[in-house]
């Protein structure tokens, strides 16, 4: 599995084997949180995964971050 550090080891992109898809990675508030970056551009992953990140530390500064999985989210 190929993998790149973004944001200085904050996030995770990684290729897996069977996969030319990146995908996205970053361990925030005691939980893993993962994501495809659905792009086979490692440029491109990288600045996706910049953006998800500090997302994901924008919406936990006000409050909006699901820190567990509803059954609408596995439904849909």
């Amino acid at each position: 599995m190929t993998s790149h550090s973004v944001l200085g080891d904050k996030v995770r992109v990684y290729r897996r084997a069977n996969s030319s898809l990146w995908q996205c990675s970053t361990y925030l508030y005691g939980k893993e949180w993962r994501v495809s970056s659905k792009t086979d551009s490692l440029a491109l992953a990288k600045e996706f995964a910049e953006d998800w990140y500090l997302e994901l530390r924008g919406k936990s500064r006000i409050g909006q971050l699901k820190m567990e999985r509803t059954f609408a989210d596995s439904a849909g």
